[in-house]
């Protein structure tokens, strides 16, 4: 059976993609600006039409076209998406008028031309609240005006609810055309371990745990000096981790098959001053160090948001790194990777600060996964039928290339994302 088709707009590395394809869908089309990030959801999805452009300058039709020309059909199952939000971050200065937040209005546009049978939006909670208020309702009145209905009341989901190690709140706006089955948001399928009651009664799994997903990580020292990677034998994929191992499993069964090597890459972490070290030993799980104020994980607990960090505009760019529970360190990029539910197959820039920037700017796997079978709910379709193929083996000196030469494979200029700003090391 052919699979639903889904776009994903500002798709980043493909955190909202891989969860869609989890669910049974074929990833169609993304769009995506960051000239490496594009490059990294191109090499993560190659049967799909990865385009490296500025939403406001592509037209439907030349998404359409790209989409027609990978011999998918254009009649759109789903288009989702999570626009730029930094304007309504609870944690930044709120702005109205932050030129980033038209792009929620391209994203309507989009909608509007394309006519898709459902949407899924994602955004910050922070557009729910006080006076942005006013802008989630008019996006709700401008989508309900060009013929959809919206699944309400309008939620606020926790990934960890989701089965994510990772507390992580996002709003959703879940859109079905009028001439289709109504999707709706999906219910939880963990819940605290203190609620033993209603685990019991709902049938609802204890909350996943930092230790259940990068226990057997502990154990390899982080690569500081390049990435030599890790042999998947010397890994332990029982439980959680059922999920994350080097072939698609678990969650990720209905995935397509990359052709991988058996070692697990991006284990690679920072180099840290003896002072550094010394305050993260000290530092108790489940606490902030006092100094440089990272969190530092409890191995029964779940991880704080990862973030992305901000431009040099809105601030400093590297975000705040957890501490790992049992190592006197920051966590690698395979390890956020992992509590972020990404798959060990799934790779990412080879930097340290671009595999952070690319998980911290991703939708959880695991939440967008569970949207994405709401939507094949609602469709009457039976994922068993649907068809998994092994893809075409990719170039991995794509997750080399510096934003020069990414701009250059896009044929884009190099200066449409701000320059690095680089900070003292901790």
């Amino acid at each position: 059976m052919k699979r639903p088709v889904a776009i994903d707009l500002f798709s980043g590395c493909g955190g909202m993609s891989l969860g869609l394809e989890a669910a049974g869908f074929d990833i169609a089309a993304a769009v995506e600006f960051d000239a490496i990030h594009a490059l990294v959801h191109h090499f993560n999805f190659p049967y799909s039409a990865t385009i490296c452009k500025d939403i406001s300058q592509l037209t439907s039709q030349e998404l359409l076209n790209a989409i027609k020309h990978n011999e998918f059909s254009c009649e759109i199952d789903l288009v989702a998406g999570g626009p730029p939000c930094q304007g309504f971050s609870s944690i930044g200065k709120r702005q109205l008028g932050d030129p980033r937040n038209a792009l929620v209005f391209e994203y309507v546009r989009v909608i509007k031309e394309i006519k898709p049978k459902y949407f899924i939006f994602e955004n910050v909670p922070g557009m729910a609240s006080g006076k942005h208020r006013r802008f989630l309702d008019e996006l709700i009145s401008e989508l309900e005006s060009i013929g959809y209905c919206i699944d309400k009341p309008i939620s606020v989901l926790d990934a960890s609810l989701y089965g994510a190690p990772q507390t992580r709140k996002r709003l959703i706006l879940l859109g079905s055309r009028l001439d289709v089955n109504k999707a709706r948001h999906p219910l939880p399928t963990h819940a605290d371990i203190d609620s033993a009651g209603l685990l019991f009664n709902m049938g609802l799994s204890p909350l996943s745990t930092c230790g259940e997903a990068i226990h057997d990580l502990a154990k390899h020292s982080a690569f500081t000096e390049g990435d030599n990677g890790i042999d998947t034998s010397k890994l332990d994929y029982s439980g959680l981790r059922h999920n994350f191992s080097i072939q698609p499993n678990g969650e990720y069964s209905l995935c397509h098959r990359r052709l991988v090597s058996n070692k697990v890459y991006g284990h690679i972490g920072s180099k840290h001053t003896q002072t550094s070290i010394e305050k993260f030993r000290a530092t108790n799980p489940g606490s902030v160090e006092r100094t440089s104020r990272f969190f530092k994980l409890a191995i029964n607990g779940q991880c704080n948001t990862l973030r992305a960090g901000t431009a040099s505009d809105k601030g400093a760019y590297t975000a705040p790194r957890p501490i790992h529970y049992s190592e006197p360190r920051c966590i690698t990029v395979r390890e956020a990777a992992r509590l972020h539910t990404f798959p060990d197959w799934f790779r990412f820039h080879n930097t340290i600060w671009h595999g952070f920037r690319e998980i911290g700017n991703s939708v959880i796997p695991f939440l967008s996964k569970s949207l994405g079978r709401q939507v094949i709910k609602a469709m009457d379709l039976d994922e068993i039928n649907f068809e998994v193929y092994t893809l075409n083996q990719q170039d991995e000196e794509l997750l080399h290339f510096n934003m020069g030469q990414s701009s250059k494979y896009w044929n884009i200029p190099d200066d449409v994302i701000p320059k690095r700003k680089r900070l003292a090391r901790v």
